[in-house]
């Protein structure tokens, strides 16, 4: 790992003001030049990166990149943030808008998929720029951004009584202030059919001084009961600074799951997709969801076939308890809830092949730098 921090400083003891977030996500890496170097890889993969880069822009925080291995192309964080060539491929079949929200969007800045809940796209922003993100496209400048802008969604919502419960995601609601996070809320609150409140957030992971006081207060305050989804691919993020915001949340009595991509290079093996759910386990946090990828423009490199999927699923029933084994799930439009990815009985016989020796079709940049010729 990159030397900086020791264990005292790591923990940034988290209950801290809330400008100490600011100022880590004001530190973030935001150019590809800067990651390759931060990390001693090599600067022929620059010119791509940028080129890359110039489509979904790159941004990493200080406290992930602590996490990734210098020099090496094949860290499983780093494969997650680093722009390569292969984003550029036009790929039959992916597409700017993998799971149609567009269809969804019923007002400005909300989304109704699925019974008795409604989706809020609160803001564009997100801590962390992930390559195979899904709304990589979304056209983030069509929807509201001052409070005053959201009273058409939250008329929506109160007029629609069979919505309980109201998901903010983005981007990342957390990169949302406190105080501005609050005043939605408290207008969320006032609807009274509305139960739950659902935050889907990638920065508990990567930007842990995110869970402060404040948000543990806005969160434990509220009268609607609330849930944390987090996100996280790999063991390897759950560690340090990032395993005290996690127990903070559950200790706090926040209801906190997990949500992981299955992702080609990263996670497609038995071994880590076990340790993820151990670590996630191990801290209080329920492994939900393993999703099979959504197939947005630009993210066909990271596409692991579902035969495999599957395979990694019945062999992790095998070694963990049922409680551990998350769903493996694909989202589709026009479904009334996300489609379970299920074989039949005779598909899932034990075989001489295990799932890590199955053969995925080649690609470019991807292919060298797993043969470690980049």
């Amino acid at each position: 790992m990159i030397p900086a921090l020791d264990q005292a400083d790591r923990s940034h003891d988290l209950m801290q003001a809330e400008s100490t977030w600011h100022e880590s996500l004001a530190m973030a890496i935001r150019d590809p030049h800067a990651l390759l170097q931060r990390l001693g890889l090599p600067l022929t993969l620059r010119a791509e990166a940028t080129r890359a880069a110039k489509q979904f822009s790159v941004m990493v925080p200080e406290s992930y990149l602590q996490r990734m291995q210098p020099g090496d192309l094949k860290d499983p964080l780093l494969r997650q943030v680093l722009p390569l060539g292969d984003e550029l491929l036009d790929t039959p079949g992916f597409l700017p808008d993998a799971v149609d929200d567009h269809s969804a969007r019923i007002a400005p800045g909300l989304l109704k998929k699925y019974a008795g809940r409604a989706l809020m796209i609160v803001t564009g922003a997100c801590a962390i720029h992930c390559r195979y993100c899904f709304r990589r496209h979304y056209p983030y400048n069509e929807e509201p951004r001052r409070l005053e802008d959201w009273q058409p969604a939250l008329d929506a919502i109160a007029a629609d009584k069979s919505i309980h419960e109201v998901l903010l995601s983005g981007g990342d609601p957390l990169i949302v202030p406190d105080r501005r996070l609050s005043e939605l809320v408290r207008q969320l609150e006032q609807i009274p059919h509305l139960q739950r409140l659902r935050i889907h957030s990638r920065l508990p992971i990567v930007l842990p001084n995110r869970v402060c006081p404040e948000l543990i207060d806005l969160l434990t305050r509220s009268r609607l009961t609330p849930i944390m989804v987090v996100h996280a691919n790999h063991p390897r993020e759950i560690q340090h600074d990032c395993t005290d915001a996690l127990r903070l949340l559950v200790r706090s009595g926040v209801t906190t799951l997990n949500q992981a991509v299955l992702l080609r290079g990263i996670n497609d093996s038995v071994d880590v997709l076990e340790d993820l759910s151990e670590r996630l386990i191990n801290v209080g946090v329920i492994p939900y969801y393993l999703h099979q990828l959504d197939r947005v423009q630009g993210a066909a490199h990271f596409e692991v076939d579902e035969t495999i999927g599957l395979k990694l699923i019945e062999e992790l029933r095998k070694r963990l308890p049922g409680y551990a084994v998350p769903q493996y799930v694909r989202e589709e439009a026009s479904w009334p809830h996300k489609r379970p990815i299920i074989a039949p009985p005779s598909n899932l016989r034990p075989s001489a092949k295990s799932a890590e020796q199955d053969s995925y079709p080649q690609m470019t940049q991807i292919s060298q730098i797993e043969k470690g010729i980049a």
